[in-house]
């Protein structure tokens, strides 16, 4: 089986991990030649056999992803609540629905606004489908100006003109900031001193403190990440592939 480089570091490393491990584990009353003896039989071991390190490495990966699965069913379970049914997220489609999906975004990723289609084509063609948007602002700043932005002016607007906010926010060309945002706000008939006091509302930074700490627990670190039922997906991967896990779901 070819290595890659990246693969034989990996391999490299875990054999620096395993041998030294593999020596100390034998019993105290071993000499030091015997032990120097021990760690030289399994050296010549691995060399003849590389492809055992292999094997472990594939495993140890395997126990990871079990351990992240177990510790993302734990934080799923303690912050589902929260998850979908905040009372300051943007909502989408049928808050009776069977499934709820749950977007974490920022306004100025590239992938995000890739998936906005994405997230109009699935609640367009599924009636059941609920839809959850978490302001997520991990690119910056401006990223955190913008959120603060959208979310003062959720205090005016409801339904289809939240969206419709949201939607314009995220298709600006530029980047998103505290200045662009207001910008669509003030086009969409906001009042702007009022958007202004709520700016700086308590309310928007527990919001954001509420939003950052569930997705940095299931290890969301860039976006857009997504949570449906018991699954969590990273990045902009189409709307069929999420619309499987839907499906999936619903079983």
């Amino acid at each position: 089986m070819p290595f890659n480089a990246p693969a034989v570091r990996r391999v490299a490393l875990l054999a620096a991990l395993v041998l030294p491990s593999v020596v100390l584990a034998q019993p105290a009353s071993f000499t030091p030649e015997q032990r120097e003896a021990i760690g030289g039989i399994v050296r010549e071991y691995l060399v003849k056999n590389p492809e055992v390190l292999q094997e472990a490495f594939t495993e140890l990966q395997r126990r990871q992803q079990v351990a992240e699965q177990a510790g993302r069913a734990e934080v799923l379970t303690a912050e589902r609540g929260k998850l979908e049914n905040s009372p300051h997220d943007f909502v989408l489609g049928n808050p009776q629905g069977d499934v709820t999906m749950v977007e974490f975004l920022d306004y100025n990723c590239g992938y995000c606004k890739r998936a906005v289609a994405d997230v109009k084509a699935l609640i367009k063609s599924d009636p059941k489908l609920w839809v959850v948007i978490k302001d997520f602002p991990v690119l910056g700043p401006g990223s955190i100006e913008a959120s603060r932005v959208a979310l003062a002016a959720k205090s005016q607007l409801t339904g289809d003109k939240l969206y419709e906010f949201h939607t314009k926010l995220m298709e600006r060309r530029g980047p998103a900031n505290g200045e662009s945002a207001k910008a669509v706000a003030k086009e969409m008939g906001l009042d702007m001193a009022r958007l202004e006091k709520d700016l700086h509302s308590d309310g928007i930074d527990a919001t954001l403190k509420e939003n950052m700490k569930p997705g940095e627990r299931l290890g969301i670190n860039g976006t857009p990440g997504f949570v449906i039922g018991n699954e969590v997906i990273a990045g902009a991967v189409g709307a069929e592939p999420l619309r499987q896990v839907i499906a999936n779901t619903r079983k």
